[in-house]
């Protein structure tokens, strides 16, 4: 069974949880923006947590299925579709979005999930090495999408408790919480301060790769360069600009930019939500702080998953 693409939004890829494991050999983990709601949005309908769903940024899609499948939605949130719950769609009831009304990243999860082949263990698209998913590129109008056979009877209807957990991993006013970088100490010593100090904006020339932040100029001691090292999403590079650059799910395994602080994992999810043109602020935290985070987010879904 397939679900066809009849319009596809500004940008609509296929993602699972990453292509963990290749990075030393030069391949990015690719993934979800917002990897806490494509575990709701799986755990809602009843897949499993390895299973392909959509990432639907800023405008959704419109799409239509040969057989009865129940979706859910869950990250940002549109009219017309309801967010957090499952529902059922059709041959006669085709999904359509409105107007975004919160978050830039939606995750569409559909019973059965998403069956396009596996690249090296993962369906995620990875766009700029054009690997994984459809294609490995952005859907667009007239691609149909395979689709797995659905388990049956494990859906979460309990809109209430599902809306509780998204509610939990939001953090719209709070700032992002990071940790300082490897290279922190190439950096003049109040510059982890002035980091803190005022809100940055997310840069219109941004996207799954990183995102280009403009406010206070972070100063080097003696310059922006490094010997290329690993990358990890949420690490914040510093060009010689002095304006940030925060890593995100398609990023380079490696950079030869100084890196002032890392977003902790906990709280990437929360960065994964942001569009052009929003507002970001950071907070150094300690090392348990971010691991208790951690651990309350991860403890949180699999009570989920496990209902």
């Amino acid at each position: 069974m397939i679900a066809r693409v009849n319009s596809a939004g500004m940008l609509t890829t296929v993602q699972d949880c990453g292509r963990w494991g290749y990075q030393s050999r030069g391949v990015p983990v690719a993934g979800p923006m917002d990897r806490v709601s494509l575990r709701l949005a799986n755990a809602i309908v009843g897949n499993k947590l390895t299973h392909a769903a959509l990432e639907v940024t800023l405008t959704g899609p419109r799409l239509e299925f040969d057989d009865r499948r129940m979706v859910a939605v869950a990250g940002a949130e549109f009219e017309n579709v309801p967010s957090g719950v499952a529902f059922e769609v059709s041959p006669a009831r085709p999904l359509v979005f409105g107007r975004r009304i919160r978050g830039a990243r939606a995750y569409v999860a559909i019973s059965g999930g998403i069956d396009v082949l596996l690249v090296l263990g993962s369906r995620a698209t990875h766009l700029p090495s054009g690997m994984g998913g459809f294609g490995g590129r952005a859907l667009r109008a007239g691609d149909e999408l395979p689709l797995g056979p659905p388990e049956s009877g494990h859906y979460r209807h309990d809109a209430a408790g599902n809306a509780s957990v998204v509610s939990a991993f939001r953090r719209t006013s709070q700032a992002i919480r990071v940790l300082p970088g490897p290279q922190a100490d190439r950096f003049v010593k109040e510059a982890l301060d002035v980091l803190q100090s005022a809100p940055y904006r997310v840069d219109v020339n941004s996207n799954r790769v990183g995102y280009r932040l403009s406010g206070p100029r972070l100063q080097h001691l003696s310059g922006a360069d490094i010997l290329s090292d690993a990358t990890p999403i949420g690490s914040i590079q510093v060009p010689a600009s002095g304006e940030p650059i925060l890593l995100m799910a398609d990023c380079q395994t490696t950079g030869g930019y100084a890196k002032i602080a890392t977003v902790i994992s906990a709280d990437i999810p929360a960065a994964g939500q942001l569009a052009p043109g929003d507002e970001i602020s950071f907070a150094v935290c300690s090392l348990a702080e971010a691991m208790d985070a951690l651990r309350t987010q991860l403890d949180t879904l699999r009570a989920l998953e496990r209902r």
